[in-house]
This record gives structure tokens, sequence and C-alpha cells, in this order.
């Protein structure tokens, strides 16, 4: 099999991309490094170097396409940082490159796993397991989160209208909060951020009351789900998280503080002040993963203990190697 990963120098497309060809795939790159880093592109891979959103890559998008037998599309916008600085940026990146993906597959037949995100459940106040069909709640147009949500659902309206219309093969996964080696706490993540500051000796920030509840899923179990999801023989929308390594950020901090061994003060930072705007915040995230067990065959396995040990040794090694 040969395989294109848009967003392939990323955090979660290197992984994937390296999982493949350990498995003996062929696999291709497409990436602008705006957030990725040429360095994560794993030994074996084609890399080739632009914007999915770019309408002059057109032509090369559809010669990367029709040599392929599978695309895996993660090129996207990250982390609430860029969403607010960048907002022009986050919405022709998920609309526009989204749109040129699928366009390309569609004239040349060829599966895509089209990566959404947890956002486009919207506002959630209650912390009940989110399944694939729930409805979705958003807030005002003025608050920027909603903007990224949206634009990561409309998406998945696109996938499915070529779906519908051109009988492409979409597969869709929502992904929720993923963790593991190579994630960057400078767009916002939460938790090589948490574990970066408890490690140096800062301020642990946390953005809110810290009330808010997130589930945190190895790279590595997400990279699993997402090569299950691209050998189904149909279109589907399926969640890919860990419902079991479920935390409030409060708890987040004191247990990734109590791993580093710091003493660093836990402060509250309101969100205007951390992002310079208001910010609505999904107050829980659950993902209900039943569809996935039974569809895919598919459970995460890294408990969330495992995660939070290998991102405060991440910072340690990183704090070292820059002494």
């Amino acid at each position: 099999m040969r395989a294109l990963i848009t967003g392939g120098a990323g955090f979660i497309g290197s992984h994937l991309a390296e999982r493949l060809l350990a498995d003996g795939h062929d696999v291709a790159i497409l990436d602008d490094l705006s957030t990725g880093q040429l360095e994560n592109v794993p030994e074996g891979a084609e890399f080739y170097e632009g914007d999915v959103a770019d309408q002059d890559i057109a032509r090369e998008v559809r010669e990367l396409v029709v040599h392929c037998n599978v695309v895996f599309h993660l090129a996207a916008a990250v982390g609430v940082k860029l969403i607010v600085e960048e907002p022009v940026r986050t919405l022709t990146t998920n609309i526009r490159g989204t749109e040129n993906i699928l366009r390309a597959a569609a004239i040349y037949q060829r599966p895509v796993v089209l990566a959404s995100s947890s956002e486009v459940y919207g506002q959630r106040d209650d912390p009940v397991p989110l399944h694939e069909d729930a409805a979705r709640t958003y807030g005002p147009t003025t608050q920027p989160r909603w903007a990224y949500a949206e634009s990561k659902a409309l998406d998945e309206f696109m996938a499915l209208a070529y779906t519908t219309e051109y009988g492409l093969d979409a597969r869709i996964a929502r992904i929720f909060n993923t963790v593991g080696p190579r994630q960057s706490g400078r767009y916002g993540m939460v938790v090589p951020r948490f574990a970066v500051q408890a490690v140096t000796g800062g301020d642990i920030e946390i953005f809110g009351d810290g009330k808010q509840t997130r589930c945190f899923c190895h790279v590595s179990d997400t990279v699993d789900a997402l090569i299950r999801l691209a050998q189904v023989p149909r279109p589907m929308i399926c969640n890919i998280g860990n419902p079991q390594n479920h935390i409030a950020i409060n708890d987040l901090a004191e247990t990734v503080r109590g791993l580093a061994g710091s003493d660093s003060p836990i402060v509250h930072v309101r969100y205007e002040d951390a992002y310079g705007v208001g910010i609505a915040d999904m107050r829980h995230r659950r993902p209900n993963i039943d569809k996935a067990y039974t569809e895919l065959g598919w459970e995460p396995k890294v408990p969330l203990d495992e995660i939070l040990k290998e991102a405060v040794q991440a910072a340690k090694t990183e704090l070292e190697v820059a002494r």
C-alpha cells in the first residue's frame, strides 16, 4: 500500500508515517512546515513541501493522490493560540485545504481518512460521553473558538457531500485530545505545557477555573485507530479517544507536578489574559467509543499515568539538551 499523509510532518502525522513505514507500506508526506517540523519526517518517507490550501498546488496534489492507495488528511490549523492569532489562516487551511484534497480523491476514487476534531460537538456543560450522532451546540460567531469548530464540522459536511454526490469513500475520525512524543505546548496543548512548566519550575498555568474535564489518548493508540479506520470497507464517522483517561484540569496539573517532583505554583489565568480575548471553553469532552470497538475492533491501551510520565520525561530531556 502507498499512503499520502497531509500534515505528515506534524505530531500525529509523523507518528502515523512511522507506523505505516514499519508495517512495510510506502509513504508520501505533504506538509507546509508551518507547524510541523522537517525533523519529524521519518527516514524512508517521500517529502513534498506545500500548502494544501494553496490553489497553485492543486495539480501537485492530484499527482500525489493518483499515485497512492489511501489519503490520510491530517493537515489543519492546530491549537487555540493559533486559532485566536490567525483566524483567516485557520479557516482557509481547514476548509479550502480539505476541499482540495477531497476533490482530488473524488476524481481518482481514492479513499480518504479525514481527521476531524471533538471540537465539532461544541459547548458541553455535562460530562455525558459523546456519541457520533450527538447534537451540536455552538456559541456566537464572535467567539473565535467556534470558528475552528465550525470549520472542522464543515470539513465533515464536505466529506459526506462528496461521498453522496461523487461516490467518494470518506472515513471521518473525530479525534479527542491526543498526547505523546513530539507534541509541543507552544500552541496551547495542555499536557506538554504543564510538563515543561513543572520541570522548569515556572508557574503551572491553568486557563479558567480548572474544573473543565478532558480525556487523553496516547498517539500510538490514535494512530492504530486511524489505520484500522482506513481498512473499513465503507464510509463512516468514528470517535477516537480514551474515555478512561478522564480528568479535571486542576487534577491534571497536580498530577504532573507530582510526577515531576516539582514545587511549581499552580495558578489560574483568565482566558482573556492568556489569549487576549475571551475564549468559550467546552466544560467536558469525553468520547463514547462503542462504535470504534465494534466497527474497528479498537480500544486504547495506554493509561494516563504512563502518558504523563512520558511527557514529564520528555520535558526533562529537552531541558537537559538545552543546557
